[in-house]
């Protein structure tokens, strides 16, 4: 027979006190002297009881679980977003529950569900690659449920997010090369979709014009940004009869993808083609060389995010005015596109 949970009950039962008693003591009520509340404690631990949070939130209204939802959780930068988020929340005694979409809609919007079932009190989130209709996220706002997005966004929400610069990433990147020389300078795109590619493909065009460098389409390939798609993006640029002397990748991986390539094929990084990357991953310090590269603050990212969702749940059914906060990125010079002193 399936064995039945133990609950408030059964640790009242074994120490002759009420239930409430107990659950007073569990939630370290100051009118539960110190000695009720270790027996409390000791006798929850010997029996495994584990508190129903769920059951909790549906009484109390909130469950202080807080959702946050990333594409992927192994790349540095959404697990310092994480980092940062949970350094703001657990001080005010939330704790976070980590989801994956792997950027797929279909798993996005199961999430969102999930999320829902768990009674979070709010959810942050990066909106996946495969996303194109949102009526899942509008769902939370509808349902009065705080939504505020990090990195990826979309305006038409019309929710609180937290994002970089990413005209001015790419803009500074792309600066720097014509700064060191370069004038027939490439770009890896992502899908132009997402927000933030389109973004920092706008930095680069507009670089390129303002030093008076005519735009090449030929230049930019749009991939997925992975270390292969870098890797094919650069075997195709070295196939031109004119090659580029410069690569601006909107991902660190495409540019490391292109570095490999290059080191290969015997090509000499930055003198022949000089790299930039985006997002100041941690293997740009550890490679050779090593990779200059637009630094997105991710761990202020994930504490702005955290910050605007304590301020919009402490508000409780007041209207909350979406807050927008955009971050500026910081351009970190390394030997992959340093030609000469800036």
């Amino acid at each position: 027979m399936k064995r039945q949970k133990t609950t408030i009950h059964d640790i009242a039962e074994k120490l002759n006190i009420t239930a409430s008693t107990v659950s007073r003591a569990l939630k370290d009520h100051p009118r539960i002297s110190e000695a009720t509340k270790k027996a409390v404690l000791k006798a929850a631990q010997k029996l495994n009881y584990q508190p129903n949070h769920i059951a909790a939130a549906l009484r109390n209204g909130r469950s202080n679980i807080l959702g946050i939802i990333v594409p992927t959780a192994d790349r540095s930068f959404f697990s310092s977003v994480v980092r940062g988020i949970e350094e703001i929340a657990n001080t005010a005694r939330y704790n976070v529950m980590i989801c994956q979409t792997y950027d797929l809609y279909e798993k996005e919007v199961a999430t969102v569900e999930a999320l829902l079932n768990a009674r979070v009190d709010g959810i942050i989130a990066s909106i996946a690659k495969g996303t194109e209709n949102f009526d899942h996220l509008r769902k939370l706002k509808d349902k009065g449920i705080p939504l505020i997005l990090f990195d990826r966004s979309n305006d038409e929400l019309e929710v609180s997010n937290v994002i970089i610069d990413d005209y001015l990433g790419g803009y500074k990147a792309v600066e720097h090369l014509i700064q060191q020389g370069c004038k027939r300078i490439a770009h890896f795109t992502g899908y132009k979709k997402v927000s933030i590619y389109r973004e920092r493909f706008r930095g680069y065009r507009e670089a390129l014009e303002a030093y008076g460098i005519p735009y090449d389409e030929s230049l930019v390939i749009e991939s997925n940004l992975q270390l292969e798609d870098g890797r094919q993006g650069m075997i195709q640029l070295l196939a031109m009869k004119k090659r580029p002397d410069g690569v601006f990748s909107a991902s660190d991986y495409g540019a490391m993808g292109a570095l490999q390539v290059l080191k290969e094929k015997g090509i000499a990084i930055p003198n022949q083609i000089a790299i930039v990357g985006f997002s100041n991953e941690p293997f740009t310090s550890f490679s050779e060389p090593t990779l200059t590269t637009v630094d997105q603050h991710s761990m202020r990212m994930g504490n702005a995010a955290a910050e605007i969702f304590l301020e919009q749940i402490s508000q409780g059914n007041k209207i909350f005015i979406p807050k927008k906060t955009v971050l500026k990125p910081d351009l970190i010079i390394r030997k992959s596109s340093l030609k000469k002193d800036s």
